[in-house]
């Protein structure tokens, strides 16, 4: 009798030939490794069934890395050798890094590639070499709990990372010796876990409250494609602020100095963490002070739920006013929202669920640990891509966090691909020369949502030359962007009548934190009538130059010969004022005084182009014509 092959519904037709493919949520504070089994996604455990990895590396002399727990006993021994949240750092600058304070006790040192260095009595360590740590160890447990090799990971990285972080991170994958199938951002991750993408249509929201970080994406799901409108949120929003809201009413309550040493701030902090945590199923619980680190006795304190509540109220607040703007630029109202996903450990607080219930007048989605989502939905993503399930594969489009665009004339940001744009997009534009006889031009690759370069930020600059010598406007150079699904962008440029090209991969030494994303956007809003008015200066400006300069190469030409004096000294006149004008800051003044110009020189240019033809046509027959 013939046996029938038996396989999962949506899983390949042939076990044992399946790949195996991990999806692996590198986090600031904890990672995790997931992969789907017997068509169940689930989290990777150690041989101590530990599923959560800090994201801590301890450097040693003679011996290798400790990675983990064992990493994380050091963090106060040995605290210039312990590295964590090295996250962080990713594609980060050395002045970003001294931003940060010192909330990281670390000897950096300036690198030529942009990102510092840590140094460890294990030598120089880079950010990538760190995360390429972590996820080493990641694939060791996948491989050890899958029993075989891993063909590739799907690695989630914050929507607000940008190409240099994202590439920093794909640069730490290739150092752990594993392929990326792709990289996924955390909220896209967190919806697939949910199997959000079987719906036929609906829009959904991932709230992501961390520990130190607030993101809201609003995803779209129709025929088959997963798009994410747009994104937004706060970087310095989190858990962490709770317990700080709640060891400063602690600290006031019982009358504590403000002037607290590291000891006392630590053990409010883990006292507030630990109420926290009880009033998760307590109306109240008992705060006490037992073993205070400082002089004085103090009585242990009540704090009901209602009082905490009161307490972290402002804090949500934020990230609910960060979500209604996020919705506003997705321009998608409350009441279109289908789903919402929660993520992240700091949305078990049940007033947060009750904030987020009220704004979107519907229960949020909890079932999946919040922890773990990421993670789950990754090793989905993973499977899909190593090619184990049959049927129509999951496509997910993520969004541009920035405007992507080219310096032209004046200091101004042509804009070639618009923020919240679907990714993978290739996009071009036709430019031209600006002078005569110009064989090279110099392409400025910018990013961001002002009108001019000196408010937006330098990605690349490369030269296209070979160019034939032309006259201004006649050459054609078109520019090609291309974006592909992991955020990363290559720039080509080609002139036209003569094929020659030149082309660049962008990889900035180092990227934007997200806080510094949501501040260009910000900026982008405030300053939007003064960013006009400053491009249509510039603009008229240029105009004015380009018209100046075509009149002075005429007058040196054949000025004398066509012009009688007082003809010269009219257009003269004319130019002086063009200067003036153009000196301003009035670009009306500027636009009117070059169409004066233009008027005082149209009879000398009709006599120009007449004399052009006389000249042409001197001395030949007509049948020569």
């Amino acid at each position: 009798m013939a046996l029938l092959q038996i396989a999962e519904p949506g899983q390949t037709a042939k076990p044992h030939q399946r790949k195996l493919a991990v999806g692996i949520d590198l986090g600031t504070t904890h990672s995790l490794v997931a992969s789907v089994r017997s068509g169940q996604a689930e989290t990777l455990p150690n041989s101590r069934g530990e599923h959560l990895l800090p994201s801590v590396v301890h450097y040693l002399a003679d011996e290798l890395p400790q990675v983990g727990i064992k990493a994380q006993l050091h963090l106060v021994d040995d605290a210039a050798n312990t590295v964590m949240s090295v996250k962080r750092l990713m594609g980060r600058g050395i002045d970003d890094v001294k931003r940060l304070g010192e909330s990281m006790p670390y000897l950096f040192e300036a690198c030529d590639q942009g990102m510092p260095l840590i140094n460890t009595v294990s030598g120089l360590k880079s950010p990538v070499q760190v995360s390429a740590d972590i996820l080493r160890a990641l694939v060791q447990r996948g491989e050890s709990s899958l029993g075989g090799e891993l063909v590739g990971a799907v690695i989630t990285v914050p929507a607000y990372f940008d190409d240099a972080q994202r590439q920093a991170t794909k640069d730490a994958a290739q150092l752990a010796g594993i392929q990326v199938l792709r990289l996924l951002n955390e909220p896209t991750a967190a919806a697939v876990a949910y199997g959000l993408e079987q719906q036929q249509q609906g829009t959904i929201a991932v709230f992501d409250l961390g520990g130190g970080t607030f993101d809201i994406s609003v995803l779209r799901m129709e025929q088959g494609v997963f798009e994410v409108l747009a994104t937004g949120g706060d970087s310095a929003l989190g858990g962490d602020d709770f317990d700080h809201a709640l060891a400063e009413w602690m600290r006031q309550e019982r009358q504590i100095s403000a002037q607290l040493n590291l000891a006392q701030q630590r053990f409010l902090l883990r006292l507030a963490r630990t109420g926290k945590e009880a009033l998760s199923d307590e109306l109240s619980t008992q705060l006490s002070f037992e073993g205070w680190p400082g002089d004085g006795a103090y009585a242990a304190l009540e704090l009901t739920r209602k009082q905490m509540d009161d307490l972290l109220d402002p804090v949500i607040s934020k990230a609910i006013r960060a979500t209604k703007r996020t919705l506003r630029d997705a321009k998608v109202a409350l009441d279109d929202i289908a789903e919402v996903v929660m993520v992240g450990g700091s949305t078990r607080n049940l007033r947060v669920q009750e904030r987020v219930a009220e704004l979107f007048q519907r229960q949020p989605l909890t079932s999946i640990d919040p922890d773990r989502v990421v993670a789950l939905g990754a090793a989905r993503q993973a499977d899909v891509l190593a090619g184990n399930q049959s049927g129509e594969e999951l496509l997910l489009l993520d969004v541009l966090p920035l405007s992507l665009g080219l310096e032209t004339m004046g200091g101004l940001v042509e804009r070639v691909i618009d923020r919240n744009t679907p990714i993978p997009v290739a996009r071009a534009q036709e430019f031209t020369t600006y002078q005569d006889g110009q064989t090279a031009m110099a392409i400025h690759v910018l990013q961001g949502e002002r009108e001019l370069v000196q408010d937006c930020r330098s990605l690349s600059r490369f030269e296209l030359r070979g160019i034939p010598a032309m006259a201004a406007g006649a050459a054609k150079i078109r520019v090609t962007f291309q974006v592909d699904a992991d955020g990363l962008l290559e720039v080509s440029a080609r002139e036209l009548t003569s094929g020659v090209a030149a082309s660049v991969q962008v990889k900035p030494s180092y990227g934007l934190s997200d806080q510094q994303v949501a501040d260009m956007i910000k900026a982008s809003w405030t300053n939007v009538e003064d960013d006009r008015s400053a491009r249509s200066l510039r603009e008229q400006q240029v105009e004015a130059d380009r018209l100046l300069e075509a009149v002075t190469m005429a007058l040196a030409e054949d000025g004398e010969r066509l012009l009688t004096t007082q003809e010269q000294q009219v257009i003269v006149e004319q130019m002086e004022q063009l200067v003036l004008a153009r000196n301003g800051d009035d670009h009306h003044a500027i636009a009117k005084q070059i169409e004066v110009m233009a008027k005082a020189s149209d009879a000398y240019a009709a006599m120009r182009m007449d004399d052009s033809i006389k000249r042409a046509l001197a001395g030949k027959a007509v049948d020569q014509l």
